[in-house]
């Protein structure tokens, strides 16, 4: 795809989703660090010590708290939508296949807010809950840290399945569908370079990667040869199986996801797809060299996307429960 052509199409997505980004920075206005100051100060000690224990047992649970996050903004706004089990009237957005067995970390999130409610209870938001459980887990794995603006509110539906399945981003996009999904949630091409550097931490299942280590040419064939003995090229046997986005550090936050990219050895094809473009690529390489610009922008993205048509005021509930509404 030309720049040229990269650039037209961004400009097109991005003012046909000014009216959505508008709309949440209305609301952003309501957002404050300080907001459970008075009415919960133990909040968010609470939040980060019930986050250390999660992580502390499986460290692999900082990126899934992450990705929580991620997948509840990206759809509907940070309300957590994502949380609310099948029910009455609702069909949960955990069904999608975005995220159906692949999102994962739910009740974490739920342990958190048992301990939230004991000391303040029908305070903290589910959606509050799972931003600031974000923000934690990214310190606590050695990445950025940021100040997270609070007052969301949690939503009472959850969102329908076409819309989680045209919203969230799959392994398997191009440059021009990542684009697009970005654009629509009011985040530009660098925001999206920089959230992408989350997968510096984490693991995929073989059903997301294995088009990508058995068919295309972008790839170092030590790598792909490595990912091949755990992840057969059958469509039916290992899709499950899990293998780091990171093969260096798969544990620790650093901007070692760039240098991989640049060898040819991101796992995913939607990573190594940031390549394909100057612009994105340009981005990959000084990312590559500079963390300290990669935590910097990845940490004002992450507040950017928790602007994301917040729930505020009168508007939802705050859950007793994530999973159901009250």
């Amino acid at each position: 795809m030309s720049s040229a052509r990269v650039s037209s199409f961004t400009q097109a997505l991005l003012l046909a989703s000014l009216l959505l980004f508008m709309t949440a920075m209305s609301c952003e206005a309501h957002l404050t660090p300080k907001y459970y100051a008075k009415s919960c100060p133990q909040a968010l000690s609470t939040i980060r010590a019930a986050v250390r224990r999660a992580v502390e047992r499986e460290r692999r649970m900082a990126a899934s708290l992450i990705r929580l996050h991620f997948h509840d903004c990206f759809v509907q706004g940070c309300d957590a939508s994502l949380l609310l089990k099948d029910a009455e009237g609702i069909v949960s957005e955990q069904n999608a296949p975005q995220n159906f067995r692949s999102a994962r970390g739910f009740e974490v999130i739920d342990s958190i807010k048992w301990a939230v409610e004991k000391v303040c209870p029908g305070v903290v938001s589910c959606a509050d809950i799972l931003a600031v459980a974000a923000r934690d887990s990214s310190e606590y794995v050695g990445g950025p840290t940021w100040k997270v603006k609070l007052g969301r509110r949690d939503s009472t539906t959850a969102a329908n399945k076409d819309l989680v399945q045209r919203d969230l981003p799959v392994a398997f996009d191009n440059l021009d569908e990542l684009i697009s999904s970005f654009a629509r949630q009011g985040l530009s091409i660098k925001d999206m370079v920089a959230l992408s550097g989350s997968h510096t931490i984490g693991q995929a299942q073989c059903a997301t990667f294995r088009n990508r280590i058995y068919n295309e040419p972008n790839i170092d064939h030590g790598f792909a040869a490595l990912r091949r003995r755990r992840c057969p090229s059958s469509q039916v046997l290992g899709n499950s199986t899990l293998a780091p986005l990171d093969l260096v550090t798969p544990n620790s936050f650093d901007n070692n996801y760039y240098k991989n990219l640049l060898q040819k050895k991101g796992l995913l094809h939607s990573d190594q797809v940031l390549l394909s473009h100057g612009p994105t690529g340009d981005m990959v390489k000084y990312y590559s060299k500079n963390q300290a610009a990669f935590f910097a922008d990845f940490a004002a993205a992450m507040v950017k996307m928790g602007d994301i048509a917040p729930l505020t005021g009168s508007a939802g509930e705050v859950r007793r429960t994530c999973s159901a509404i009250n």
